[in-house]
């Protein structure tokens, strides 16, 4: 019986929440997209990874109505829409809408907002969500490319894009446990409230809110709200997780990073201190297809020539990046526009990865949401098993049609030496 079903607005976010429900013991299937063809799941959660944090919102809810009413085709009756746990997205959406159009169709009144992950710094106060003890507003997320954060308030940021007032939940209710939690919304939900932001500063106010909402049909947040319910679902359950099938092969390995935010920049800068890297010409990716085709056999020619073959005890695998600090993007963006040079660096990791791949390439090391779906699309991957866990959130994952491996990294997520760390696990 699938007791979760996941919608998650990007690939690596789908990665993310699904590390954490197998690490609590909640058998999860991962799949990209909406499935076309009949899948034996054997799996207690279920999660679709989708592509709808930045395209028009009218697309994301249509993707994610349409992994809705698959996962509920399946049986499943309660259901999470996952979002970044830096709740990123735009005044126009995707995260109001998308919750909207989720709680039409599920005819529900009252849903909660939690994005809030202590164990990667993420945490939520009086509504107001954190980064590492900053004010998200004030931290680098403010210059993030796509969706810059420029206000910390949970209640103005959902009510700027979708259609209902949302209310706050304290720290000092959640101190009094799921029943005050129960009774809280259930007060709210009488009073016309949509959203409900609540607190969390610490592991404790999370399963506070696993238990109070287990039976909820609809909640919305990050993979620390995804931990909470896996833990509270399973409790008294001799149920194990088999990351076995997940864990990495020994194949050879590359390293590959679009994203460009603060800690990717720390992670690229410590790692080409001790790998071969080589840094993507933006440039070179904007043109025709013939030219970023044969750019692409430039750096496939060097990433060839750096790698160390396959095994356990293979050197650091090479690096290729487009990492960029923040002066430099935004000279990037002013000279080609922002969307032109995000599109013509993802179809350039798209490119390099199919040509990867007819190397002999079958472990791959990704930073970044954006990059990440381009390589699993480029890989032809449908679905994955969840393997061992890298960094909270960042578990390795084996495709479940071929021998591919692959660590799908959300920008912010893991430590300095991350790319390292994954070759080691």
């Amino acid at each position: 019986m699938i007791k979760l079903g996941v919608i998650a607005d990007d690939f690596t976010g789908g990665t993310d929440i699904a590390s954490f429900l197998v690490a609590e013991g909640l058998p999860t299937l991962q799949v990209i997209g909406v499935p076309k063809e009949p899948l034996n799941i054997e799996a207690q959660a279920v999660v679709v990874s989708l592509k709808s944090r930045s395209c028009e919102k009218e697309i994301a809810k249509e993707e994610s109505l349409k992994a809705l009413r698959w996962l509920k085709s399946l049986g499943c009756e309660h259901f999470f829409f996952k979002y970044c746990s830096t709740f990123d997205s735009t005044k126009e959406g995707n995260i109001g809408p998308v919750t909207d159009a989720l709680m039409q169709e599920l005819k529900v009144k009252t849903t909660v907002l939690s994005p809030a992950l202590p164990v990667n710094g993420r945490t939520v106060y009086q509504g107001y969500l954190f980064v590492k003890g900053q004010l998200i507003s004030e931290s680098p997320m403010k210059d993030h490319p796509l969706n810059p954060m420029r206000d910390s308030s949970l209640v103005r940021l959902m009510q700027m894009q979708a259609q209902g007032k949302c209310a706050i939940v304290n720290h000092d209710t959640l101190q009094k446990g799921p029943e005050a939690l129960k009774e809280a919304l259930k007060t709210l939900e009488q009073q016309g409230y949509s959203y409900v932001s609540l607190d969390a500063i610490d592991e404790h106010d999370l399963v506070v809110q696993g238990e109070a909402l287990k039976d909820a049909t609809l909640v919305t947040g990050g993979s620390g709200l995804g931990m909470a319910l896996a833990r509270a679902l399973v409790k008294g359950q001799n149920v194990h997780a088999a990351t076995d099938l997940g864990k990495p092969n020994y194949r050879k390995t590359v390293v590959l990073s679009g994203s460009c935010s603060a800690m990717t920049q720390a992670q690229v800068k410590a790692y080409s201190k001790k790998a071969p890297s080589f840094v993507v010409d933006i440039e070179r990716c904007v043109g025709s297809e013939s030219d970023t085709l044969a750019y692409a056999k430039e750096v496939l020619d060097f990433v060839v020539k750096n790698s160390q073959g396959e095994g356990q005890d293979a050197a650091l695998a090479p690096l290729v990046y487009a990492t960029q600090d923040p002066q430099k993007l935004h000279q990037i963006q002013e000279t080609y526009g922002a969307q032109t040079s995000s599109q013509a660096i993802e179809h350039f990791f798209y490119t390099l990865t199919q040509l990867l791949k007819e190397q002999g390439f079958g472990k791959f090391v990704i930073a970044g949401g954006e990059t990440s779906g381009q390589v699993t699309k480029a890989l032809n991957v449908s679905g994955f098993y969840i393997g061992p866990s890298i960094a909270p959130g960042v578990p390795w994952v084996k495709a479940i049609n071929e021998d591919l491996s692959l660590a799908l990294k959300s920008g912010n997520f893991g430590e300095e030496n991350f790319f390292e760390d994954a070759q080691r696990v």
